[in-house]
């Protein structure tokens, strides 16, 4: 099983770049030497919730031809990706993009933490409590949880006066289900990993580019525009849950091992597959 996890293409109508971006990573998913089984978006899918946005994000995921997953970030128009994504996975949380993808080896739960109006996002009680019930009808399934904002700390002051409220509660949920085997998130356009629970957090940059934060000034935000990063998450019964950081570019190929035997010291590129 391959799950590739993008974040926060921020579509903008009024910088196109965004969308090249976005057009970019796509196309890179396809080029893929394992062909996907699923790609989840984790949020901020639009930048200002517009409906000329939505139909240019709309536009630039048809090519995926595996099934497509969306979560609300704080940039999104939650009605509007209802009107668009509502029909996502199973036992869904009425008034929320809240769901269940259960026909892959790994169980998918997507998880909406948008809070209107604001920055920061959280997992009020309803939310959880569905959450809660989900976990507890599968426990012998790995499951990752899929989100916008991450139910961590950065120490970066910026980011966490937008962080996720709740985030203790679900913490206390992921301990009680440690079969819960990933969390992962956007918002913070930085590849962050950290423990959660019984479980691990990572976070997946953005598609145009990853934040280096410059940690010498937590009180600010002052940063490098780094490469794009995917998240790759990969299942297999030998390996359980992997996931790998990806950079949303297309460098060679180089086989360094037959199957047999290790190639040369500095392999030509001609070895590439």
């Amino acid at each position: 099983m391959l799950v590739v996890q993008l974040s926060d293409p921020h579509i903008d109508a009024l910088r196109p770049e965004k969308a090249a971006a976005f057009a970019r990573a796509v196309g890179h998913v396809l080029e893929l030497p394992l062909r996907p089984d699923a790609v989840l978006i984790t949020g901020d899918c639009t930048d200002h919730g517009l409906r000329s946005e939505y139909d240019t994000f709309q536009a630039l995921l048809a090519p995926l031809d595996m099934p497509v997953y969306v979560v609300p970030g704080n940039h999104d128009d939650r009605a509007a990706l209802l009107s668009r994504f509502g029909h996502l996975g199973t036992q869904a949380l009425p008034g929320f993009l809240h769901y269940v993808v259960d026909d892959l080896p790994v169980r998918l739960i997507g998880l909406d933490t948008q809070r209107p109006g604001h920055g920061g996002g959280e997992l009020c009680g309803r939310r959880l409590e569905w959450l809660d019930a989900r976990l507890d009808e599968a426990r012998d399934r790995p499951t990752l949880l899929f989100m916008h904002h991450p139910p961590l700390v950065s120490g970066l002051d910026v980011m966490d006066a937008i962080g996720l409220e709740g985030s203790a509660r679900l913490c206390d949920l992921v301990l009680r289900h440690p079969h819960v085997a990933r969390v992962v998130a956007g918002h913070v356009h930085m590849a962050l990993t950290t423990g959660f629970g019984s479980s691990t957090l990572m976070t997946c940059p953005g598609t145009d580019a990853t934040f280096q934060p410059d940690l010498s000034h937590p009180h600010q935000l002052i940063l490098q525009y780094q490469p794009p990063l995917a998240l790759l998450h990969t299942w297999s019964q030998p390996t359980g849950l992997l996931s790998f950081t990806h950079f949303l570019e297309s460098p060679p190929w180089v086989m360094l091992h037959d199957g047999q035997q290790w190639a040369p010291n500095d392999p030509p590129a001609a070895q590439a597959h």
